[in-house]
C-alpha cells in the first residue's frame, strides 16, 4: 500500500541520486528504503529508477512520477496549513523509530491517542533494531525513538515493560517447576534468539555474571527459536511480548529472580524542544500523572494489532 513515506522517499532518491543518502533524509535504513522503492515499483508495474554503480537514476517514468508526487505533497502541505489555521491545532511532523515488536504491541494505543489529540501532527514511523534507533537518535535523523532500559538521566518517557521468561520443551526436567533460576537455564543446551536486538539472552546472562554454556543454535526470528525448542534442540530465554499464541509443546516459566526489559521514548538532542516532540511527551506525562491509570506493563503473551500511522 502506497503512503506518504513512499512519495517522500521517491523525491529524496530522485533529488539525491542515491538511496543511502535519501534514506537518511527521510529517516529510514538503507535496506528499508530499497524495499520501499521496490514495493512502489511493483505496485506501479514499472521501474522508476535504474541502478548504476552507487547511483539511482530516474527513468523517464520516474521523472514524471516524481514531478506529480512533488506537486501532490506541496498541495497536501497547503491543505494541512489551511486546516491548522482554521482549527487552531498544532501541526508539524514527528519522525519516530522503534524496533518491530514495540510497534506491534505497545505503540499502537499511544499513537492512536496522539493522533486524536493532535491531528495536525503527522507521524512518520521507521522500523529499526535497537542499536539502529540509538544511531538514528544520535544523528538527529529521527526526532524520537524507542530505547531499551534507558538511564534515568536521559529524561526518556516510560512506555512499558515486559519480563524475560524461560521457554522449555514441555518434557524438559526444568519444566516441572514453577520458575527457573537463570543460572540453571544458562547451563542447558541453548537456542539463542536475538530478534535483531543487542539485548538478548546472552546479554541478560552476562549482566548476571553468567555465560550461556552450550549454544546449539543462534537465530534472529523468535518464531524460529520456538520451533527449535519444540524440537528439543535447547531451551530459550525470550521477552514475554514475543511469546506465540500457540504454545503447544512448550513450557513457559518465569525466572526465579525476575529480569525486566523496560521501554521508553527518548528524543534526539536536535529535536528535544520541537513542538511535536513536546506535545507527545506532554501527553505521555499526563497519562502517567496522579489520578490517571498508568500504562500497564506488558501482559504475558499479549498481542495488539498494528494500525496504519
Amino acid at each position: 500500500m502506497m503512503n506518504l513515506i513512499h512519495w517522500r522517499l521517491l523525491l529524496a532518491v530522485a533529488d539525491a541520486g542515491n538511496i543511502t543518502h535519501a534514506a537518511r533524509q527521510v529517516g529510514m535504513t538503507q535496506s528499508g528504503a530499497s524495499q520501499a522503492i521496490a514495493q512502489l515499483e511493483q505496485q506501479l508495474g514499472a521501474p522508476l529508477f535504474t541502478r548504476e554503480r552507487r547511483q539511482s537514476v530516474p527513468t523517464a517514468l520516474g521523472l514524471r512520477v516524481a514531478q506529480e508526487a512533488r506537486a501532490m505533497l506541496e498541495s497536501l502541505g497547503r491543505i494541512q496549513t489551511l486546516a491548522r489555521a482554521a482549527t487552531g491545532t498544532a501541526g508539524g511532523v514527528l519522525r519516530l523509530a522503534s524496533f518491530p515488536m514495540v510497534f506491534s504491541t505497545i505503540l499502537p494505543p499511544v499513537l492512536r491517542r496522539f493522533r486524536q489529540l493532535h491531528p495536525g501532527i503527522e507521524v512518520i514511523a521507521l522500523e529499526a533494531s535497537d542499536s539502529e534507533v540509538e544511531d538514528l537518535l544520535a544523528a538527529g535523523t529521527v526526532d524520537v525513538g524507542v530505547v531499551l532500559n534507558p538511564p534515568a538521566r536521559r529524561g526518556a518517557c516510560p512506555l512499558g515493560a515486559d519480563d524475560w521468561v524461560a521457554v522449555l520443551p514441555a518434557a524438559h526436567p526444568l519444566a516441572l517447576g514453577a520458575s527457573v533460576p537463570l543460572a540453571q537455564l544458562a547451563a542447558q543446551p541453548f537456542v539463542l534468539a536475538t530478534g535483531g536486538c543487542t539485548a538478548h539472552a546472552g546479554s541478560v546472562a552476562a549482566d548476571a555474571g553468567l555465560a550461556l554454556a552450550d549454544v546449539r543454535a543462534r537465530v534472529m526470528e523468535w518464531s524460529s527459536a520456538f520451533a527449535l525448542v519444540r524440537d528439543n534442540v535447547g531451551v530459550a530465554l525470550v521477552p514475554e511480548l514475543t511469546l506465540p499464541e500457540n504454545r503447544r509443546g512448550l513450557r513457559v516459566l518465569p525466572l526465579a529472580a525476575p529480569v525486566q526489559r523496560r521501554f521508553a521514548l527518548a528524543a534526539s538532542d536536535q529535536a528535544r524542544d520541537a513542538p511535536a516532540v513536546q506535545a507527545l511527551f506532554d501527553m505521555l506525562r499526563r497519562d502517567d500523572s496522579p489520578g490517571r491509570a498508568p500504562r500497564s506493563r506488558a501482559v504475558l503473551g499479549h498481542r495488539a494489532d498494528m494500525t496504519p500511522l
